[in-house]
């Protein structure tokens, strides 16, 4: 009897991992196949950091020039996110969520600045920023960013998104209720219902 437990819970580790290896050979960003696995895509790990932003210049989707700690601080909540608009797995996901986020937000939606910033400076112009925002109808409070890759890396490393190469990349979206205020990380694919909550709790109690 102590023996066929044995052989049945080999053969179920065997089974699982074999399942396991089936699923990320499958998917379509199996470079990230470490994170679908940690995670369902509705689900996100989230904490509480406090991040150092860098005093560097992004250009907005209509090609001003502008600071990012004055995009950052203009005293409404931020909801955060990094995409770049060839992407064909991470960020359709998650620029559709912020569209959807607009609308669950209503009559709030204009008090918050969604931001999405480019980890491709260099392919991501002011106006192919401006189709991108277009195409996930992006309202007037939802900006997209270039710039320079000096920049665009430093905005990256500030909230430790960095990964060296764009199709290393992993979602992440963050919060912030006010300038001054620690951030909330989610990394993963959170719902719009999850943001939408997480949104609602930072800014009660803040």
């Amino acid at each position: 009897m102590r023996r066929l437990k044995k052989l049945f819970h080999g053969s179920l580790f065997v089974a699982t991992v074999s399942l396991a290896s089936f699923a990320c050979a499958q998917s379509p960003d199996a470079h990230d196949h470490h994170h679908h696995m940690e995670m369902a895509p509705e689900s996100g790990r989230t904490m509480i950091g406090v991040y150092n932003l860098p005093n560097v210049e992004l250009v907005r989707e209509d090609g001003k020039t502008v600071s990012l700690l004055k995009e950052l601080n203009d005293g409404r909540p931020v909801i955060l996110n990094f995409i770049y608009t060839t992407c064909t797995t991470v960020c359709p996901v998650t620029s559709q969520t912020f569209s959807l986020l607009q609308t669950a937000l209503a009559s709030e939606k204009n008090k918050v600045h969604l931001v999405s910033i480019s980890i491709d400076p260099e392919q991501d112009t002011p106006a192919r920023l401006q189709q991108y925002a277009k195409k996930f109808g992006a309202g007037s409070a939802w900006n997209h960013y270039t710039g320079s890759v000096e920049a665009s890396i430093a905005a990256q490393r500030a909230f430790d998104v960095y990964r060296g190469d764009k199709m290393n990349h992993s979602p992440v979206t963050l919060l912030r209720a006010e300038p001054g205020r620690p951030w909330l990380r989610i990394d993963g694919f959170p719902t719009v219902a999850d943001l939408l909550n997480q949104y609602h709790n930072l800014v009660v109690v803040n």
